[in-house]
């Protein structure tokens, strides 16, 4: 319950704080979206720099404290400022969106979770987390504190720094106020300048979830391949349908039944509300009835696949 009680304490601090402290906030978001943005881009660079350099890439020291960077390394990050740059003079939405699915893969990238038991517990205490806020915080705080955080606007760096250096440029002193990278916004079909949200922690939560059962899927396929494993082959339809595509299917439906909720009442949903019951239940029972559920809530055996089916990223145990 730690996470949600550190989600409360932080959204609490950009509610009472966020005037004082946006300056702060908008820089640390500007810098670790650029990480994450460089993050995304770096696939892609390597991918199109590859005929260039027949697949080897040389490593350039930067300084004795960074430590030395291939190309496509640079690039990527290169790539990333620059947007990171051309958001804060534009505040477009579409960049921030960029900024906000970079954030969303370097964290489902680098964060796994080791059982369903664990995504268990965390689910249902962000569902909780969401609930509480989006509905209940207005009786106490006179103010629906998840949207008004998610809402508010930062005054642009921009124009701080323009004042600070004595810079008089027309496109820096008219730089837009900041929508923080915390959310995707869509722009409304039915109403001009009226955007639809989703919070990154309503993709990366589940997100997490997905993973572990895409991982388990992998598992059980090198099990069933194991003729020593003891693990009857594949019996029946239901054996044929992975754990991962019912989780992504009930991530769907639950993110559908979110947008048309919302549609309806008018007002904020809580979208974990809907996807933590549509992904977590169908998958619980599918395991059920597979019998693969007791070892899906303590986790894999060994508590890692083999090395042929992980990423040689560096991950970190929740």
């Amino acid at each position: 319950m730690c996470l949600p009680v550190g989600a409360s304490i932080s959204l609490l601090v950009m509610f009472f704080f966020f005037d004082s402290m946006q300056a702060i906030f908008a820089g640390c978001t500007a810098i670790i979206a650029s990480i994450a943005l460089a993050f995304l881009l770096l696939p892609m660079c390597q991918y199109f720099m590859r005929p260039c350099t027949n697949g080897a890439y040389n490593s350039y020291p930067i300084s004795r404290f960074c430590g030395r960077f291939s190309a496509p390394e640079l690039v990527s990050f290169g790539l990333s400022v620059t947007i990171v740059f051309i958001w804060t003079l534009t505040g477009h939405w579409l960049l921030m969106d960029a900024l906000g699915m970079g954030l969303c893969v370097a964290f489902i990238a680098l964060v796994r979770l080791p059982s369903l038991k664990v995504s268990t517990l965390l689910l249902t205490g962000l569902l909780l987390y969401d609930v509480f806020w989006v509905f209940f915080s207005s009786y106490i705080f006179n103010s629906n504190v998840m949207v008004r955080v998610a809402t508010r606007t930062a005054n642009n760096p921009m124009r701080a720094l323009a004042r600070q250096f004595n810079i008089d440029n027309n496109a820096i002193n008219e730089a837009p106020k900041l929508s923080l990278p915390g959310k995707l916004v869509f722009p409304s079909m039915k109403t001009s300048g009226q955007y639809s949200m989703l919070g990154l922690g309503d993709i990366v939560m589940p997100g997490l979830l997905l993973c572990f059962v895409l991982r388990f899927d992998a598992h059980k396929k090198l099990q069933l391949k194991n003729s020593d494993a003891g693990i009857p082959g594949p019996v029946g339809s239901l054996e044929k349908v992975r754990y991962f595509h019912c989780a992504l299917i009930g991530y769907f439906l639950g993110l559908l039944s979110a947008t048309v909720s919302s549609e309806f009442f008018k007002a904020a949903q809580p979208a974990l509300l809907y996807l933590v019951p549509f992904t977590l239940l169908p998958l619980l029972l599918m395991a059920y009835i597979k019998g693969d559920l007791r070892r899906m809530w303590t986790g894999f055996p060994d508590g890692l696949l083999s090395s042929a089916t992980v990423s040689p990223v560096k991950l970190i145990d929740v």
